[in-house]
């Protein structure tokens, strides 16, 4: 539902937007355009061709390009970035906190990086380079260094003088970060126990040491999960030696989980999550032309087999009639399959301990499935053609490919994983294959067998 209305409020903004943009009046544009949040402004970015586009960016407030930037995707941020000078572009990303400059500095050019690290002090400038020295998609690349701690042999009172010196508290601190002489993460104290305790209180009789940290080198999936897991705000980052060196946010295990779903729904039809709405239309066609010629040979594979039973079906015409019911019926239940794989997958909820038990279930699925839209399907065949053998062969047929549009909806994706190969980016094109060429196969091959005997 809130999904639904996000979409329907980006839709009314763009309308509105691309309607004041077609009578030229650049004033209302801009007032719409700065009562609303980077992230909303960004998504408005990418839904809108590149010459509104480029109208639209030169009226955003100068204090917001930076997030922006971080909102968008790459393709659209290459586009922006090459329509601003480097003062601008310097001008937009000083002010950024350490984990979203880490997002945007490899895209920049090599001349605006130089300025914005002399712009930095030593100790912005050593974290930027630790927080870079991590893989893009792990923890150490997600974190903020900017963290708030303290020492377990203090009082409230001592930690509420220093939070006043220190004048302000990063976004999104929920909790004091505890750490020892050699500055290794002990626990947490959150902000509520320092308002509502006694002054004199001492730390260490606050001190939470139940949440876990989170290693350096933890990949970005699971970090999201853990988060999701245990409902977090903020967690703690540290390293081999539990030296904490950072903390990860909310907003950007959101920003993970939003591009999770994004690569899931795209990858199904071997998109990737980060080409621009209106991206050239030769970089488009170019990296689509890959899929779809690998979609162009399996569907010589299935045509091949069609093409064995050729006699066959010039004989009994009803087979050219009911054949691509059973090839769909077969791709649409394992699609099925093939999605929930995909996402247990991405949750690390799939592994070689399940494999057996979510086979054998999805396969007695797709029978009872089968038995009972096999059942329909041939009422209705024996109805239209009145052939009692046609009816008991769809049946079959229908049957098989939907057990055998199961299993492959479980294997492929797990075998492309373990392969090394993104599931979500390649399975659908290998599960088409499967059920397009059995589906046929065993529809074709039991009609010889059953009705030209």
């Amino acid at each position: 539902m809130a999904e639904a209305v996000r979409h329907d409020k980006t839709a009314r903004q763009l309308r509105l937007l691309s309607d004041a943009l077609d009578s030229g009046r650049l004033g209302p544009v801009r007032r719409l355009v700065n009562t609303l949040s980077p992230a909303e402004i960004g998504n408005l970015l990418e839904s809108l061709p590149p010459g509104k586009r480029t109208v639209v960016w030169g009226l955003v407030d100068p204090e917001d390009d930076g997030e922006v930037l971080v909102h968008v995707g790459d393709e659209v941020r290459e586009s922006l970035i090459a329509d601003m000078d480097a003062d601008e572009l310097v001008a937009a990303v000083e002010d950024l906190d350490i984990d979203d400059l880490a997002d945007l500095v490899e895209d920049l050019p090599d001349t605006v990086i130089d300025e914005v690290l002399k712009a930095m002090d030593r100790e912005n400038r050593e974290r930027l380079e630790q927080v870079l020295s991590y893989d893009e998609d792990s923890a150490g690349r997600l974190m903020n260094p900017d963290v708030v701690t303290v020492r377990a042999d203090t009082t409230i009172d001592v930690v509420l003088r220093y939070l006043r010196l220190r004048g302000e508290l990063p976004e999104h601190t929920d909790h004091i970060y505890v750490v020892s002489k050699r500055h290794q993460y002990l626990g947490r104290i959150a902000l509520q126990a320092l308002l509502t305790h006694e002054p004199s209180t001492p730390i260490n009789q606050l001190l939470d040491d139940e949440q876990p940290a989170i290693g350096v080198d933890e990949i970005s999936d699971e970090v999201a999960r853990q988060f999701s897991d245990h409902d977090w705000i903020s967690a703690p980052v540290v390293d081999d030696n539990n030296i904490l060196l950072g903390r990860i946010t909310i907003d950007d295990v959101v920003d993970i989980i939003r591009e999770q779903a994004e690569h899931q729904a795209l990858g199904a039809a071997g998109l990737d999550e980060d080409e621009d709405l209106f991206s050239p239309v030769w970089r488009a066609t170019r990296r689509r032309l890959i899929w779809l010629s690998i979609n162009l040979g399996t569907a010589f594979l299935a045509a091949s087999v069609v093409g064995q039973f050729e006699a066959t079906i010039t004989e009994l015409v009803a087979l050219a009639v009911l054949m691509p019911i059973v090839a769909g019926m077969g791709g649409n239940a394992g699609t099925q399959v093939l999605a929930l794989m995909v996402r247990g997958i991405a949750l690390g909820q799939v592994g070689a301990s399940n494999i057996k038990p979510l086979l054998w279930k999805e396969a007695r699925v797709a029978l009872l499935n089968g038995i009972v839209l096999g059942t329909i399907l041939a009422l209705i065949v024996l109805l239209w053609f009145h052939s009692i053998g046609l009816s008991v062969v769809i049946f079959i047929a229908l049957t098989c490919n939907l057990v055998l549009a199961a299993i492959a909806g479980v294997l492929v994706p797990v075998t492309l994983k373990r392969a090394g190969y993104d599931p979500a980016l390649a399975s659908g094109i290998f599960l088409t294959t499967v059920t397009d060429v059995m589906g046929f196969f065993t529809f074709l091959g039991l009609a010889t067998l059953v009705l030209l005997r």
